[in-house]
C-alpha cells in the first residue's frame, strides 16, 4: 500500500467571511494558509485566488502568481491550481485557462457538468478536450474531480484518446448537491470502476466526512481536506485553520498504522515529473 497523500483545498472561491473569519482572501493569507498546512503534513496545495474587491474566485494570474511564488520559495509541496473559476458563474474558458501558463504542478480537473442546488456547473465536452490537451502539451497533471459515475467514463475515454496522461489521479466529491451521496457505498463503487492503475483520493465535503476518510486510509486511497470544502471542524465548530484539518488526518492515518507520503513521495506515487 502506498503512503497516504494529504491534499488541501486551501480557500476555494465561494466561502465568505460572514461564514466564518477564517477563509483566507488575499494572496498572503492564502500563501500563509497553504504553507501551514504543508507543515502539517500535506503535500498537495490546491489553490483558487480571491479578488480584492469582492473576495470571491477570480483567474488572476498575477494573483496566482503571487501565491505560488510564495509557497514554491518556502515549500516542496505539489501546486495545483484551479480551472474552475467560480463553479455556476461558468467563466469563458479562456478565462479558467489562464492559471495553466504558470506552468503549476496540476490544475484541477472538474470531469463533468453538474447541477449545484439551481445553478449549474459547466465542463462540457469541448472545454474538457480542450484543458486536457492543453495538460499534455505542457506537461502538467490533471488533478481530477468526480462527481458522479459518468464523470470517471468520461475521463477513461479521454485518456484512451491519449489526452489525459497516465496513470489517472482521480478525487470522488461526495455529497455536492447533484452528485452521489458521501457514504461508503459510493466510496466503493467508485474505486471499483476507475482504472487499476490509477490514484484516488475521497475529498472532504460536510462533518459527516470522518468514516469515508478513515475507509480511504484503510483501502489504500489518499484525503483531501480543507476549508474550500468545508468550514466545519465538528458539528457547530468552525474549523480554525486548513492545517487543523490535516492534523487530524494525520492522526487518523497514524492510529490506521499507514505513513504519510512526503511531497517528494508523493511525487512518484502520481508519476509526477
Amino acid at each position: 500500500m502506498d503512503k497516504l497523500i494529504i491534499s488541501v483545498g486551501v480557500t476555494g472561491s465561494r466561502i465568505t467571511r460572514e461564514q466564518t473569519p477564517y477563509i483566507p482572501i488575499t494572496p498572503a493569507e492564502i500563501a500563509q494558509s497553504a504553507i501551514d498546512a504543508w507543515k502539517a503534513g500535506a503535500s498537495i496545495l490546491h489553490v483558487h485566488v480571491r479578488d480584492l474587491e469582492t473576495g470571491l474566485g477570480t483567474q488572476d494570474v498575477a494573483l496566482f502568481k503571487e501565491v505560488l511564488d510564495r509557497i514554491r520559495s518556502e515549500t516542496d509541496a505539489i501546486v495545483s491550481l484551479t480551472t474552475s473559476g467560480i463553479p455556476g458563474r461558468n467563466l469563458p474558458m479562456e478565462e479558467r485557462l489562464k492559471a495553466l501558463a504558470l506552468k503549476p504542478d496540476m490544475v484541477s480537473f472538474d470531469a463533468g457538468s453538474i447541477n449545484l442546488g439551481d445553478k449549474v456547473f459547466l465542463n462540457p465536452p469541448e472545454f474538457l478536450a480542450t484543458l486536457a490537451k492543453e495538460l499534455t502539451d505542457r506537461g502538467i497533471r490533471p488533478e481530477i474531480g468526480v462527481f458522479e459515475i459518468g464523470n470517471v467514463y468520461d475521463c477513461i475515454r479521454l485518456a484512451e484518446r491519449g489526452l489525459l496522461a497516465l496513470p489517472l489521479f482521480i478525487q470522488f466529491v461526495l455529497s455536492a448537491k447533484g452528485g452521489m451521496p458521501a457514504n461508503v457505498k459510493s466510496l466503493l463503487h467508485l474505486s471499483e470502476i476507475i482504472p487499476p492503475d490509477a490514484n484516488w483520493a475521497v475529498v472532504e465535503s460536510s462533518v459527516g466526512f470522518l468514516p469515508l476518510a478513515i475507509h480511504a486510509i484503510a483501502m489504500g486511497g489518499h484525503v483531501r481536506v480543507g476549508l474550500e470544502e468545508c468550514i466545519y471542524y465538528s458539528e457547530g465548530r468552525l474549523s480554525k485553520s486548513n492545517a487543523e484539518q490535516v492534523e487530524r488526518v494525520v492522526r487518523m492515518a497514524q492510529a490506521c498504522g499507514r505513513e504519510l507520503a512526503t511531497p517528494v513521495e508523493a511525487r512518484k506515487i502520481l508519476s509526477l515529473p
